[in-house]
């Protein structure tokens, strides 16, 4: 497929953009502040999509994304710092440069060598990241954030010798947190809750697991759930406040087989 084919509609995209720019009252006063929320919106709506697997949906939030992404380039270039152009420019250049093993001599046969590649190659860039860490961005969440670090330093090749090793440091951390929470010092508490924390998503990245996208699957599961309980209740004339643990237990069991089994239909469990 000739990638000649995306070149108008993408010009077409550009001469929108100029023209909303120019005629509308919104898109002409957006800077680059007023953006930065709507871009992380947008960012979160692309991951939904791609968890539910929506192709249609993850075409729309693309394109919304990508909206945003010449919208800042538009901005920048009014303020003579820089155009679309020079965004793709960098970028082309970037993946060139940070894979030698495609476009250099350098051999990297497995994955775990490209990364460490590209980690070295980003601390010697000239505008690259001064310190291994100093890459991951303060504001991301906390869990993306702590997974992106152990990437980072499992790269520059601090890791476990054996990935079985982390089930005895998560142990570990397991009887700190007993012990203060036995000792009620909320404040150590809450620090060996977040050491926990931090070894079970080593532990997921050890084993190829996203957290993040783990976790977001149980809080659907959750609510699927918890949502059929809801409803079965509501059916009944009852009221949850008005049951006890074991009665919704009972119900909960139901909503697990039927979510299993698959025969729940979506308008039941939602």
């Amino acid at each position: 497929m000739s990638n000649k084919k995306h070149l108008p509609p993408f010009e077409r995209l550009l001469d929108i953009l100029d023209e909303l720019r120019e005629k509308c009252p919104w898109d002409r006063e957006q800077t680059m502040d007023s953006l930065r929320t709507l871009s992380i919106e947008e960012t979160y709506e692309l991951s939904d999509a791609v968890i539910r697997g929506d192709f249609n949906d993850i075409k729309k939030e693309l394109g919304d994304l990508f909206l945003h992404v010449v919208f800042y380039a538009k901005i920048a270039g009014e303020q003579d710092k820089f155009d679309m152009s020079d965004v793709i420019n960098a970028l082309c250049d970037k993946l060139i440069y940070r894979h030698p093993h495609v476009f250099g001599e350098v051999k990297a046969d497995r994955v775990g060598d490209v990364v460490r590649n590209w980690e070295q190659l980003k601390i010697k860039e000239k505008d690259g990241n001064k310190t291994v860490l100093s890459g991951v961005p303060v504001s991301l969440p906390a869990l993306v954030k702590a997974g992106r670090i152990q990437e980072k330093a499992a790269a520059a090749g601090f890791d476990w010798e054996q990935k079985e090793q982390v089930w005895d440091k998560l142990e570990e951390e397991k009887q700190e947190l007993m012990h203060e929470i036995n000792n009620m010092d909320k404040d150590k508490t809450e620090a060996e809750f977040g050491d926990l924390f931090f070894s079970l998503i080593n532990a997921a990245r050890l084993y190829g697991i996203n957290p993040d996208t783990a976790l977001e699957r149980t809080n659907r599961k959750f609510i699927n759930r918890f949502t059929y309980l809801e409803n079965k209740t509501i059916r009944q004339g009852r009221s949850l406040k008005s049951m006890t643990l074991d009665e919704m237990n009972e119900i909960w069991e139901e909503a697990k087989r039927f979510s299993e089994d698959g025969s729940t239909s979506s308008n039941e469990m939602i």
